[in-house]
């Protein structure tokens, strides 16, 4: 009891006023690198702590097991029977089957990752958190407990000197003291032992220190290792999605440019002008007020949908020509670029702004013949269309100028900001003079065609009225190379060309109202070669110079 009680006052004594020992400098020095190393400590558990919880498998197991486990995989399983229960002709389907796959590689590539991250800086961050500096740290507890039974040794052993200077036996004095002596001096090894073990542990912790910073460092290298493996596992994939997803025929047709729905679906005419134009042919030529008169909204809709999925079960819709007239312009405007070309905008204003009759008009055929040969192929169905619908503008009030005026701005628009009901008003005046002459001469400017292009359309039970004359020449099949009308002099100031075709005595007489049509026809005195080919007289034009005829607008 009497020994339990000098320790504990011994142990208070050092925690007040600190033994003599303790005192040494190196003791005093070695605190800065200990509070430094409680610190590192702390933040280290932290940062393992909550590197941890970013980990998305279960700690300590292989590549494959973590595999398994890992919420990517779940959805790769997912997204593949998902696909599998859609069956192969579904788009989405593919998409699902090809990006789980995407998806199963991410995974593989992530518990890889998190196994690389739990060997190289988890594992080492826990040993230094958790063992190295602790061990330091007992350590320093150790050298406390060892200088406390030093100090206790070397007490007993004054205490002992003193008492031999008043003992009656001094020889048995002198044997306990000699023997306290070597008590002492034990302890006093085993003191300076752990302070030296310890000094040498503090100072490579110290001298370490940049080695445990590293860890930080291979943590975003190894991030950035992982990033860079997942993106060439997907760039690896993304050109097989974008092969099938380009190779998928049942593509949105509105809003899409021109040229690529015509790649993607193989056709020459895109779908929506040619199913509108085929449904309109057999029930919407005599419909007053076609292009004018809007259509349900709901109707519309419907309809749009359907071309979209490019579907041909359009029996519905030929009951109502206007959702169908509608839903043309609809395509018309929505394309990403004019069917008559944004590159031409400038050449078709020129042209229109020609105070020639005869020069305007060869050179709106110039620029018919200089535009795209997707966007000249389908203007070229869609003319011929309209020229059908205004020959039956008696029923149907859709003059060339009529029809120009509401559709016009749907085929030319300047490539500027704003709305395209802003552009379209900004040129709707030009548009109207190149649109109506281009519908007046549809013959003139194109070859006949056959507006079922696709055969997916039943052509019109009743042909359609057409215009015919004694001794009209055969219209000119589709695939003769059709050359520009008149010579190219004509644009540059020349003399106007002089068709093959005698006068005319009517032809002479001049009409303000229709200029343009006279002026395919004035027969000029100056000689000018004609080439063999050039393409025959609208008989149209000569017809409407036999009777009375106004160009007013009947709306």
């Amino acid at each position: 009891m009497k020994k339990q009680f000098n320790r504990m006052k011994q142990l208070a004594n050092q925690t007040v006023g600190r033994s003599s020992l303790q005192k040494h400098s190196l003791c005093w020095e070695r605190l800065p690198i200990e509070r430094r190393m409680e610190t590192v400590r702390m933040v280290s558990h932290n940062a393992h702590k909550k590197l941890v919880s970013c980990l998305q498998g279960h700690v300590g197991t292989d590549v494959e097991k973590r595999h398994k486990k890992l919420p990517l995989t779940g959805l790769s399983q997912a997204m593949l029977d998902g696909g599998s229960q859609l069956g192969d002709e579904s788009m989405i389907a593919k998409m699902m089957e090809v990006c789980g796959e995407a998806e199963n590689k991410l995974a593989y590539e992530q518990s890889q990752h998190e196994v690389q991250l739990e060997r190289d800086i988890l594992d080492p961050l826990n040993q230094l958190a958790e063992v190295d500096i602790p061990n330091i740290l007992k350590q320093r507890k150790q050298l406390a407990k060892l200088v406390l039974d030093y100090d206790s040794a070397r007490a007993r052993y004054l205490q002992a000197t003193k008492a031999i200077l008043t003992a009656t036996n001094n020889q048995a004095m002198a044997a306990k003291a000699d023997s306290l002596k070597e008590e002492m001096d034990e302890a006093h090894n085993k003191v300076e032992i752990c302070k030296d073990q310890l000094a040498a542990d503090m100072y490579s912790f110290s001298s370490k220190e940049g080695e445990y910073a590293r860890y930080y460092v291979m943590l975003l290298e190894a991030q950035a290792d992982y990033h860079r493996r997942s993106l060439v596992s997907i760039e690896s994939l993304l050109p097989t999605i974008r092969s099938q997803q380009d190779t998928w025929t049942e593509k949105p047709a509105f809003g899409t440019a021109l040229e690529e729905h015509l790649k993607r679906s193989s056709r020459e005419i895109a779908l929506p002008i040619e199913a509108c134009v085929m449904m309109l042919l057999e029930t919407g030529m005599k419909e007053e007020g076609l292009f004018r008169i809007a259509a349900g909204a709901s109707k519309l809709k419907k309809l749009k949908a359907a071309l979209d999925c490019s579907t041909s079960q359009l029996e519905e819709f030929y009951s109502d020509p206007h959702a169908v007239a509608g839903a043309l312009k609809s395509y018309l405007r929505e394309l990403p670029e004019p069917l008559m070309s944004f590159q031409m905008y400038d050449e078709w204003i020129q042209a229109s702004n020609i105070s020639d009759p005869d020069k305007r008009l060869q050179a709106l055929w110039v620029a018919c013949d200089n535009l795209p040969k997707a966007n000249k192929a389908n203007l070229r169905y869609l003319v011929k269309f309209l020229a059908k619908l205004a020959q039956e503008s008696e029923v149907n009030k859709m003059t060339p100028s009529n029809i120009a005026i509401v559709l016009g701005p749907n085929l030319l628009w300047a490539k500027t900001e704003g709305s395209l009901a802003e552009m379209a008003a900004a040129t709707s005046v030009h548009v109207v003079a190149i649109i109506e002459p281009i519908i007046q001469h549809a013959d003139w400017f194109f070859p006949d065609v056959d507006f079922n292009v696709s055969g997916m359309f039943a052509m019109p039970t009743a042909p359609t009225h057409q215009l015919s004359y004694p001794g009209t020449p055969e219209p000119e099949p589709a695939t003769i190379d059709r050359r520009r009308p008149g010579s190219m002099g004509a644009l540059e100031g020349e003399s106007p060309r002089k068709d093959r075709y005698p006068s005319h005595p009517r032809l002479h007489r001049q009409d303000s109202r229709s200029t343009a049509v006279s002026a395919l026809y004035v027969v000029a005195s100056e000689s000018v070669t004609v080439k063999a080919d050039s393409p025959s007289p609208p008989q149209e034009a000569v017809t409407a110079y036999k009777q009375p005829h106004s160009h007013t607008p009947t709306l």
